[in-house]
């Protein structure tokens, strides 16, 4: 996942979970953007709106103090046609399945996954758990991250199509066309 900087302005959306108090049958969580946070994300995010977002979570407790958190994140969100510049609406639809560790756990998975990736071995390494930072999980970060992936760089109303102006060259429009034409008028007329 991409990584938010951390600040409140790069937060926009917080529901913390204390890591300590999930139950060991898990806890499942329906989370929704209220107008303010949907602005600033909108904001973070460089899209004109966010209309509505959305998540559920399901965070279950596994051994060694690790966490793993499978949901679904939902948005509409109001963007520019990068060719038309109409507005246009999209719509995200993003999966989450992570493994949360405690943070010196997840830092030293980290470091030997990546010692892993110096040897010759071409096999895809397996992604190093997410750290469990001062014993809290943020679902609306969580939710957040998934949300920025999911948007589209560059959004197109259905059928707008980019057609780029082509003018044919005029044959006299080149390099050497003051050079000839200096040429034809030095040069001796014959008789």
């Amino acid at each position: 996942m991409s990584r938010l900087n951390a600040g409140p302005e790069n937060d926009p959306w917080r529901v913390p979970v204390i890591a300590a108090q999930i139950p060991d049958t898990g806890l499942h969580r329906q989370i929704e953007a209220s107008s303010r946070e949907r602005e600033a994300i909108a904001e973070v995010a460089g899209v004109r709106e966010v209309l509505s977002a959305q998540a559920s979570f399901d965070v279950s407790p596994k051994s060694g103090g690790r966490v793993h958190v499978t949901g679904h994140v939902r948005a509409r969100i109001g963007q520019t046609c990068v060719v038309t510049l109409d507005p246009i609406e999209s719509e995200i639809d993003e999966e989450i399945d992570l493994m949360f560790a405690p943070e010196a756990e997840a830092r030293r998975l980290a470091d030997l996954i990546e010692e892993g990736q110096d040897s010759d071995d071409t096999e895809a390494a397996p992604e190093p758990p997410e750290a469990i930072i001062a014993g809290v999980i943020d679902l609306g970060r969580l939710a957040t991250e998934a949300l920025f992936l999911g948007i589209d760089p560059y959004p197109r109303k259905p059928g707008a199509v980019f057609e780029a102006q082509v003018t044919a060259p005029d044959p006299e429009d080149h390099p050497f066309a003051a050079l000839k034409e200096a040429l034809l008028q030095d040069k001796p007329k014959r008789k």
